[in-house]
């Protein structure tokens, strides 16, 4: 059957459309396939270019001892994450190993065993050495001109260098081994005669140091993280808890007798600042010739720890110092023994009330309000 012209024009024109709306939908398909492999690209890109890294789950501040339920594992841009960050929790554990002599534990870069677990080593005496374990005891070794030599490991704590916050990658150059390393002979001591700083909480790095009303000044124990008891919601104003060893107990007690003794006295505090990067500081008071006496003869004391006390009291100088306290508690114008008493009488007051008020606050019932 003819058409007319219009009809050839129109049908013409439909179909031009068509041809023209197919080659479109062409073009854009074909572009958003191209789009869709260049993400999918990307994306494998991307995966080649993360890693797995621990990172701090929570705000950490300078000094705080950072434990494994902190950390989570994250994946993350390669470019950003330092050499050192690692992904295997057993480099971290590794990170926080020392035999009993404060020997550290390291490993080596690349270093593996056949078991694909990195090679511990210690170094003694200037000597590198391999730290072995044995299948069948688990216990851990060296090799000494082909003899075992057996070492007992300490877990250190890790304490955070500086301020860390949420996200942070850990890496070992973020953290150290802590000072308070838990020896045998470490015991927690409680103490109400410190003069406290007005901001110290519970976390805190402190001295405890003496000073005389001659204006002499000594550190007394160093670098101690201290727990403020909590008594019915509220911090105790004037006690404090710290792991002190057998020694520092011995130079605490000596040096509370004596500034009881003198009147003008104080047993005080001071914080560290930044106590992930500061070091500890070096004990400075000198204790009465009985104390030493003590000292040296206490079977409890570490024989590293006896061996820094003979070292400390070599010096000459520790005889002058020992001499200007001796000198003020054998001043005939104060009553020593009566300010001994009086003192001592008021620490074990503040004890037992604070013992008391801790007791009653553990046995009085939480209240709660109930919603209307």
């Amino acid at each position: 059957m003819a058409t007319n012209p219009m009809q050839r024009k129109a049908r013409n024109s439909f179909l031009l459309g068509m041809l023209l709306m197919l080659v479109i939908s062409g073009a854009i398909i074909a572009v958003l396939v191209l789009q869709l492999m260049n993400k999918m690209k990307e994306e494998k890109q991307e995966k080649l270019e993360m890693v797995s890294v621990y990172v701090l789950k929570n705000d950490v501040k300078s000094g705080q001892v950072i434990t494994s339920d902190m950390l989570v594992k994250e994946n993350v841009y390669k470019k950003f994450v330092p050499a050192n960050a690692t992904s295997n929790m057993d480099i971290i554990e590794t990170w926080k190993m020392q035999d009993k002599e404060g020997n550290e534990i390291y490993i080596k870069a690349n270093e593996k065993g056949d078991n694909g677990i990195y090679k511990l080593y210690i170094r003694r005496n200037g000597s590198e050495y391999e730290v072995k374990q044995e299948e069948e005891t688990e216990q851990y070794y060296i090799e000494v001109r082909n003899n075992k030599e057996y070492i007992e490991l300490n877990s250190v704590p890790l304490v955070a260098k500086v301020d860390l916050n949420e996200n942070t990658v850990l890496t070992e150059d973020l953290i150290t081994r802590a000072d308070n390393l838990v020896q045998d002979d470490i015991r927690k001591q409680e103490y109400n005669i410190v003069v406290l700083p007005v901001d110290i909480t519970t976390g805190d790095y402190i001295d405890i140091r003496v000073m005389f009303p001659n204006g002499q000044d000594f550190i007394v124990v160093s670098k101690k993280e201290v727990e403020i008891p909590n008594i019915a919601g509220m911090d105790s104003t004037d006690t404090i808890w710290a792991n002190l060893s057998e020694d520092e107990i011995l130079h605490m007690s000596c040096a509370i007798i004596e500034a009881a003794k003198i009147p003008g006295s104080k047993i005080y505090a001071n914080k560290y600042t930044d106590p992930g990067m500061q070091r500890a500081a070096t004990p400075t008071y000198v204790v009465n010739s009985e104390t030493l006496t003590q000292l040296r003869n206490d079977p409890n004391i570490l024989e590293k720890a006896m061996q820094q006390i003979v070292e400390r009291y070599s010096g000459e100088a520790n005889v002058t110092i020992r001499n200007n306290i001796n000198g003020q508690l054998n001043n005939e114008n104060i009553d020593t023994q009566s300010n001994l008493q009086t003192k001592m009488e008021e620490s074990i007051t503040n004890s037992k009330n604070t013992r008391k008020e801790y007791v009653e606050s553990l046995s009085t019932p939480t209240t709660g309000t109930t919603a209307q």
